[in-house]
């Protein structure tokens, strides 16, 4: 029966989701996998051993040379592992229960792309004192690129995401991500890049400390290859706030908006600059609330990008 439920899912296989989870009590940690919209995660076995990683799978699969997925898909095991995806969420949303969900893989390095919207240049414009720097790299060849955080200082899914202590002025930043594995794009996940405008603005000089500091950065809650994700110029991208149990802000909008071209992002990034397995590439924000917001301790904040789910932290001060 169990055999038929995984070839069952095999047949029907168009989208795959790579969730990495914990067991609260013997901290074993699982690389799990959904197709399509099932609500079940599927553990991952290889040679009779869960693999607990997503570079493991990787490492199998490009010396198998194919793809993710396709590695993915007969090692899908049932028997071994298998979790519902919303009662998953409910215990890491509520830190209770036998699992949490982790983040999807461990990046290693994480990097970001600045002004590659329009919406994202003009609220950057109005923030700044000195504003034509923001128009001037939204029209030239070489894009903004800043080191954004070290594994330390980013979160995964119902993590706290941080806010600083010196800043008067602060938002959430939803983004696409690239995920890197020996210097090409493999895949995608979503990024919160938390900002310090009230820093930045004062000075575009301040950016490393508007940018990167304790907690300054969220991904998940999923991995999703480039064999899933075809298209990744029309994906809809959300953010959503809520303030003491009640909607404050919502908006969304498209990665059709990008001013550039994802390989070309990726180029630049790693133009003499080595970066290793797993690093993680934010690619801009076209969502920013509007200059009167500004994030408090104890809002809750959801990103949700088509394919690739709903990462929701929440707000502390750091």
């Amino acid at each position: 029966m169990e055999n038929d439920f995984i070839d069952e899912k095999i047949r029907k296989k168009n989208l795959m989701r790579f969730y990495k989870i914990i067991n609260n009590s013997t901290k074993e940690v699982f690389l799990t996998a959904q197709i399509d919209d099932d609500t079940t995660l599927c553990g991952i076995t290889y040679q009779n051993q869960p693999l607990s990683n997503l570079e493991e799978l990787l490492l199998l699969a490009k010396n198998d040379f194919t793809d993710l997925d396709s590695i993915a898909i007969p090692l899908l095991d049932s028997t071994n592992l298998k979790i519902n995806l919303d009662d998953l969420i409910s215990s890491s949303k509520k830190k209770s229960g036998q699992f949490k969900m982790c983040q999807p893989y461990t990046p290693t390095e994480i990097w970001a792309a600045g002004v590659t919207y329009k919406s994202s240049e003009l609220e950057r414009k109005r923030e700044s004192e000195t504003p034509d720097v923001y128009a001037k790299v939204y029209n030239s060849d070489r894009p903004e690129i800043f080191f954004k955080a070290t594994k330390e200082r980013s979160v995964g899914p119902f993590d706290e995401i941080g806010i600083r202590q010196d800043s008067s002025w602060n938002v959430p930043e939803a983004e696409l991500a690239l995920v890197l594995f020996r210097n090409e794009i493999i895949g995608y996940t979503i990024g919160n890049d938390m900002s310090s405008r009230s820093i930045e603005g004062e000075n575009p000089l301040y950016l490393p400390q508007a940018k990167t500091y304790n907690k300054c950065c969220a991904i998940g809650p999923s991995f999703v290859s480039v064999s899933s994700i075809t298209n990744p110029n029309s994906l809809t991208i959300q953010c959503s706030i809520f303030r003491n149990g009640e909607l404050i802000f919502k908006n969304d909008s498209s990665t059709s908006l990008l001013s550039r071209k994802f390989e070309s992002l990726k180029n630049w990034l790693t133009k003499s600059n080595t970066v290793p397995d797993m690093t993680t590439f934010l690619t801009g924000t076209p969502i920013i609330p509007p200059p009167e917001f500004s994030l408090l301790e104890g809002d809750v904040v959801r990103i949700s990008i088509t394919d690739i789910g709903t990462l929701e932290n929440n707000v502390v001060i750091v």
